[in-house]
């Protein structure tokens, strides 16, 4: 439970979420108390899901709040059944990618997501997904067909409101677990543009290269060490030239920047990222408007967070691209 998850929390609770587990098996530090706002100096010490409880619990009693403190990579598939969807924080990719194959495994929604200082991400993989989408019903009818590699048009229906005809478009979408979207290429209209490659934020770039690093070395983060810097930006340049993006985006003035931030938190980035997470687990939960599909990167210097659909390309018998 550090300054993202105590955000999400915070906006599922205030939004009236039928029930809350949160979990964590770390203990509050003297670091926590800079940008987390459940916790204070009396808490040090004390077990982080634990310390936050009681505030998460005053900002709706109407919610059920449960706390466990065990460690995540011990529980077993089973323990994900009690839940609609899973949310993980701030992980290595190992852990991510065990959670995220529990929660297969049972057919539960999963999310992750992480910030580093003045950057982060929201990743999710909700399976196959169908949500519906309302809008004046035109002339030409809606066609039931593929809209995207990943989104489908599966059914229509219409109602009236206040003398006005509205469809209703049921689209479904699919999705991959992070351990494939993590190596997964761009969308190929992405990459057949050079204005859009150009585009595409150098994060992406350094995410990839931290969770190899994390890999590697059994390191969380980088230290300042000549060993460590020439392992990461090693590790980044490759990860670049996997993506096919042009060289001159990745600056060493980014890579720095990165590195600086990285496993800090800033309370205005934590913020975004929680209310975007939270408002897409409500919309998905209420199967209204189109979620996140499947990779939000957010760099607080751009005050941008553009979304990727990666997935792995299987092309077909002949050879073809579909």
């Amino acid at each position: 439970m550090r300054a993202l998850a105590n955000e999400i929390a915070k906006n599922l609770v205030l939004a009236g979420i039928g029930s809350l587990t949160i979990l964590d098996d770390q203990l509050v530090t003297e670091d926590d108390l800079g940008s987390q706002f459940f916790v204070s100096e009396l808490h040090v010490g004390m077990n982080r899901a634990a310390a936050v409880a009681t505030q998460v619990r005053a900002l709706n009693p109407r919610v059920t709040l449960s706390v466990d403190m065990e460690n995540i990579l011990l529980k077993p598939p089973e323990f994900y059944s009690m839940f609609h969807m899973v949310i993980a924080t701030d992980l290595d990719l190992v852990p991510f990618s065990m959670v995220n194959a529990a929660c297969r495994f049972i057919n539960k929604p999963f999310y992750a997501a992480g910030s580093h200082g003045m950057y982060g991400f929201i990743f999710a993989d909700l399976i196959t997904h169908e949500y519906v989408i309302e809008r004046e019903k035109s002339n030409i009818p809606t066609q039931l067909k593929a809209e995207t590699m990943t989104r489908s048009i599966v059914a229509t229906n219409a109602k009236e409101v206040n003398g006005k005809q509205i469809e209703l478009v049921t689209k479904r979408e699919i999705y991959s677990p992070i351990n494939l979207a993590n190596t997964s290429p761009l969308p190929a209209e992405q990459i057949s543009s050079r204005r859009r490659k150009l585009q595409v934020p150098p994060l992406l770039t350094c995410l990839r290269a931290l969770w190899e690093f994390q890999a590697l070395t059994q390191q969380s983060f980088p230290s300042h060490s000549h060993t460590d810097l020439e392992i990461f930006t090693r590790l980044a340049t490759d990860k670049h030239k996997e993506l096919q993006l042009p060289p001159e985006t990745l600056r060493s003035e980014f890579l720095r920047s990165f590195l600086q931030n990285v496993g800090s938190e800033i309370a205005p980035v934590t913020a975004f990222l929680g209310g975007q997470l939270a408002q897409d687990v409500i919309n998905v939960l209420g199967q209204r408007e189109q979620p996140i599909q499947n990779f939000l990167l957010f760099d607080s210097d751009d005050a941008k967070g553009p979304v990727y659909a990666l997935h792995p390309i299987f092309p077909p018998l002949d050879g073809r691209i579909m």
